[in-house]
């Protein structure tokens, strides 16, 4: 079973930057990037149903040359859901109150079907007046073109283009594109287990598919080919659910560091040394830690 939610969440704790600058350059524009922290896991109670909701992402960022701070909340959502807008204004009511802070709302679309454009608002009317008016950002990848994120220069661009709007005969062109782009990228190796494990996970090839590619491969030039060839070496069979662990541990590791500080070398070994089910549970411990102390701890009673 994919766990669509953590491999989003992953990939957006990873490159939040990067993310902004592809879909939201305006707001890219007025960030301090230098400040973003990812906030505590917020969990809400709906006491109408009962369920209980997780918000996926809350970042808290600083207005650039300024001294006031904002949120950026990132909701994944990779099935259609009838009352999502509803949702996104509660979430954003909370956090606002929570935090008294501005929060900016965006919701990513990331499911295949249906290809109907997704609502952006949840509003509440009557005859006489509009009560409420909510937008959110909506990004919707099945409305996306693959072709017109092929040459941007940003890594999100290399793994979300394997969740955009593809036609089937373009499955071999569109993987052949997402590893040229991340071959062009320069970033370290953890980085781009990340965004392999995402590529593999959504755009695995057939092997009609995979013979397609593997002659369009043959057909760059020498220099580009081995450039792509040497990336996805990293991502050799046996070695892929090692690669899955690399990414994620980078991941973890990022975060705990955010939270926690700098790392003494050996614990910050003992977390990428950890298995995959370990690291999802820290992800979720970390929001208890308040020292490099209380990690520690946690380590010695696994």
């Amino acid at each position: 079973m994919i766990d669509h939610d953590r491999l989003f969440k992953e990939l957006i704790w990873a490159f939040f930057v990067e993310f902004l600058d592809l879909f939201l350059p305006e707001v890219s524009a007025y960030i301090d990037a230098g400040s973003l922290a990812f906030l505590d896991k917020e969990i809400f109670t709906d006491v109408t149903s009962g369920e209980r909701h997780e918000v996926d992402l809350v970042a808290k960022l600083r207005f650039k040359g300024e001294d006031t701070f904002f949120l950026i909340h990132v909701e994944n959502q990779a099935q259609a859901h009838a009352n999502f807008g509803k949702r996104m204004h509660s979430y954003f009511s909370r956090l606002h109150d929570k935090y008294d802070l501005p929060v900016y709302p965006i919701a990513m679309f990331t499911y295949d079907a249906p290809l109907t454009m997704q609502a952006d608002r949840y509003r509440v009317e009557f005859p006489d007046r509009v009560v409420l008016d909510f937008q959110f950002r909506a990004i919707q990848l099945n409305q996306l073109s693959w072709r017109e994120f092929a040459h941007q220069d940003n890594p999100v661009a290399s793994a979300l283009m394997a969740k955009m709007r593809i036609a089937p005969e373009d499955r071999p062109r569109v993987r052949l594109e997402c590893i040229r782009l991340l071959a062009t990228l320069k970033l370290n190796k953890a980085k781009m287990q990340v965004i392999l494990g995402f590529i593999d996970t959504y755009l695995r090839l057939s092997e009609e598919e995979d013979k397609i590619y593997k002659a369009e491969l043959a057909e760059l030039g020498t220099a580009e080919r081995e450039q792509m060839m040497e990336v996805t070496i990293l991502w050799k069979e046996e070695g892929r659910q090692e690669g899955l662990q690399q990414g994620m541990s980078s991941v973890i590791l990022h975060q705990v560091e955010h939270r926690l500080g700098s790392l003494e070398a050996g614990v910050a070994e003992r977390v990428r040394g950890l298995p995959p089910e370990e690291l999802e549970r820290l992800g979720d411990a970390l929001f208890d830690f308040t020292s490099a102390e209380d990690l520690i701890k946690w380590l010695q009673a696994l």
